[in-house]
C-alpha cells in the first residue's frame, strides 16, 4: 500500500460536526452543504451513520440521486461488527455495505479499557470485528478507513494494544488509520511523538481526528500532519460537539499558505470565506467573527498606529493577503481611530479626505465625540458613509422630514390568554412634498415603527418595499444606571441584494432604534439613486 499518496483532506462536518449543540440538519440541509463542501475541493464528505439513524439512510439514498460531486467521494461512517456476530451477518455493517458510499469510515476501540468497559467483549474479540468488518467490506469494494477511537488515551494505557489495533486494521486492508483524540485533551508535542512511533513500528498509513477541548485541535492536526500524517479529519466552521472538531478551514489555509503543501484543487482555497459563511446560513449558526482566515475580524484594523503603517503597506500588519482566502481588509472606525483610519475607511467607502487635512481633522474629531457619546462606527458602516456625506457635502442625505411619531403598546395581560402584546405605532412625515400619516403595528414597538415607517415612506418611493430588517442588537452602555442606561442599537437591513448596518442611541431602546431605522431607509435609498 502506498503511505505516500495524495493527501486526504477529509470533512466530517455532517456526523461528527452535526452533533454540535443547538444544531439540527435535516437531509435538505445536509445536501446543500455536501455541495459547498464540495466547492471547497475536499477529499472526502462523511455523511453520517446510516442504519444508525432514518434521516441518514435517507441522506444517502438521495445523495445517490441528487449529489452531482466534482471533487469529493462520499463517505459513510459506522461502527465495526457486534462481538460474536459475523459482519456479513451484521445489520449495521449492511447498512454501510448497501448505502451505496464508495468509502466507509469504521469506528473501532484502540483503548483496552473501552473494549471491556464499553464494549463487554475481550481485546481477541475486538480485533477479530476489526479484522471481520474491514475485510468484509473491502470483498465488497468498498474503500475503507479506520477512524482508531481514544487512541491517543490508549496509547498511553496500553501502547502495544493499541498499535495492534492498527496493524490488524491495515493487514485487513484499510487504506488509512486517523488517530482520534477523542476526548481533546491532548498537546501538539505530545501528538507528534505518538504519530512518530506509530509511522515507524506499526507502518501504517496515519491520519489525525482532533477535538478542541484545549483548544489545540488545529495545531494538534499540524503537528501530526508535520511528524508523518498524510490524512486530515475536521468540521468547516471548527462545528462538532463541546468545543469543537478542527476547523477544516483553517487546517488546509495554514498548510498551504504557511507551509506550501497543495492539498485542494488550484484556486479553491479563495472560495474558503464564501463557502464557509455559506454554510453557517444553512446550519443557522451565526459566522464567528474572529474566525482565523474567513471571519470578519480576520482582517480588520482598529488602532490608529495600525492604520498609518497599512496605509504604507497592508502586510506589515496582516499575515497574509486575505484575497487568498476570499476575505477582505477592513478599516474599523472607532475612538480609538486617528486619521489614518479614517481617510482609508473613507476612501473605502469612495470619499476622498486626504486631500483636504482640515476636513480630515473635523471628521476625526466629529467621530471620536460621537462615540464619547454611545455611538460606534466599527459596525455600522451605512451610518458612517452617510456622516462622511454630512460632512463633505455639508448637507446629510435627506428624502423624508420626520414632523412626529409615537408607538403604543396595549396594557391589557394577554399573557394569561396565551396571546402577544400588540404595539402601535404612528409616524407623520413629508416627503416629496406630500404629508403621510400611517399607523402600523407589530410584534413590539420597534417592529410597528419599522412597519409604519417603511409603509409611510413607500407611498413616496416604492423601492423601500425591498428593504428587510434582518439583524437587531441591543446594548445597554451604562449598566449602572438601570432602566434609565444609555441603549445603542444596530440594525442590519438588506435589499435582497446586499445588507448595511446602521446605530442609533438613546436614553431608552425606542429612541436608539428610531435613529438606526430612519438611517437605514436613508442609506437604502441613497443606495437606490433616490
Amino acid at each position: 500500500m502506498d503511505l505516500h499518496g495524495a493527501f486526504h483532506v477529509y470533512d466530517t462536518t455532517l456526523r461528527d460536526g452535526a452533533q454540535q449543540e443547538g444544531l439540527n440538519l435535516s437531509v435538505a440541509d445536509k445536501l446543500a452543504i455536501a455541495r459547498q463542501l464540495d466547492g471547497l475541493g475536499v477529499g472526502f464528505i462523511e455523511g453520517g451513520w446510516p442504519g444508525a439513524n432514518p434521516k441518514d439512510t435517507e441522506f444517502f439514498r438521495r445523495a445517490a440521486q441528487e449529489l452531482d460531486l466534482r471533487h469529493a467521494r462520499l463517505t459513510a461512517f459506522g461502527s465495526t461488527r457486534r462481538a460474536g456476530v459475523r459482519a456479513a451477518d451484521d445489520p449495521q455493517v449492511a447498512a454501510l455495505r448497501d448505502s451505496g458510499a464508495p468509502v466507509v469510515t469504521l469506528v473501532a476501540k484502540s483503548h483496552d479499557r473501552h473494549v471491556e468497559l464499553a464494549l463487554r467483549t475481550t481485546l481477541e474479540e475486538n480485533l477479530a470485528m476489526v479484522r471481520d468488518t474491514v475485510g468484509h467490506l473491502r470483498a465488497e469494494g468498498q474503500q475503507v478507513f479506520l477512524d482508531a477511537e481514544h487512541f491517543f488515551d490508549g496509547y498511553r494505557a496500553n501502547r502495544d494494544y493499541a498499535l495492534e489495533v492498527l496493524r490488524t486494521a491495515h493487514e485487513a486492508g484499510a487504506e488509512v488509520v486517523a488517530l482520534c483524540d477523542t476526548n481533546g485533551g491532548m498537546l501538539p508535542g505530545w501528538i507528534s511523538d505518538v504519530v512518530h512511533d506509530v509511522i515507524e513500528t506499526a507502518g501504517v498509513r496515519v491520519g489525525i481526528h482532533a477535538h478542541n477541548d484545549s483548544g489545540c485541535a488545529v495545531a494538534n492536526s499540524l503537528a501530526a500532519i508535520d511528524a508523518g500524517a498524510t490524512h486530515v479529519q475536521g468540521c468547516i466552521n471548527g462545528y462538532g460537539e463541546r468545543t469543537g472538531n478542527a476547523d477544516l478551514v483553517t487546517v488546509v489555509a495554514n498548510l498551504e499558505l504557511k507551509l506550501d503543501r497543495a492539498v485542494l484543487p488550484a484556486g479553491l482555497l479563495q472560495e474558503s470565506t464564501r463557502i464557509a459563511h455559506a454554510v453557517a446560513e444553512v446550519t443557522n449558526v451565526p459566522p464567528a467573527s474572529r474566525q482565523p482566515y474567513v471571519g470578519a475580524s480576520a482582517f480588520a484594523h482598529k488602532a490608529g498606529l495600525h492604520a498609518s503603517a497599512i496605509k504604507v503597506d497592508p502586510d506589515l500588519y496582516q499575515h497574509t493577503q486575505p484575497e487568498r482566502v476570499g476575505n477582505d481588509m477592513r478599516l474599523l472606525v472607532s475612538d480609538m481611530a486617528g486619521r489614518a483610519s479614517i481617510e482609508l475607511k473613507g476612501r473605502e467607502l469612495g470619499f476622498d479626505l486626504g486631500s483636504d487635512k482640515e476636513l480630515l481633522a473635523r471628521v476625526t474629531d466629529r467621530v471620536k465625540a460621537l462615540e464619547a457619546t454611545g455611538f460606534t462606527f466599527e459596525a455600522a458602516d451605512a451610518s458612517f458613509e452617510l456622516l462622511l456625506e454630512e460632512m463633505v457635502s455639508g448637507q446629510r442625505p435627506s428624502y423624508f422630514e420626520v414632523e412626529s411619531w409615537r408607538v403604543i403598546t396595549e396594557t391589557l395581560d394577554r399573557r394569561s390568554a396565551g396571546e402577544e402584546a400588540v404595539s402601535e405605532a404612528t409616524v407623520k412625515i413629508v416627503a416629496q412634498g406630500q404629508r403621510h400619516v400611517v399607523t402600523g403595528e407589530g410584534n413590539g414597538p420597534v417592529n410597528a415603527l419599522d412597519q409604519a415607517l417603511r409603509t409611510a415612506i413607500g407611498q413616496a418611493f416604492p423601492a423601500v418595499v425591498k428593504f428587510e430588517l434582518i439583524d437587531y442588537k441591543v446594548r445597554i452602555l451604562d449598566q449602572g444606571h438601570g432602566t434609565d442606561a444609555i441603549t445603542r442599537v444596530l440594525i442590519e437591513t438588506t435589499d435582497g441584494e446586499s445588507s448595511w448596518v446602521t446605530v442609533g442611541v438613546g436614553h431608552n431602546v425606542i429612541e436608539a432604534s428610531w435613529g438606526a431605522l430612519v438611517d437605514a431607509l436613508t442609506f437604502g435609498l441613497r443606495r437606490q439613486g433616490a
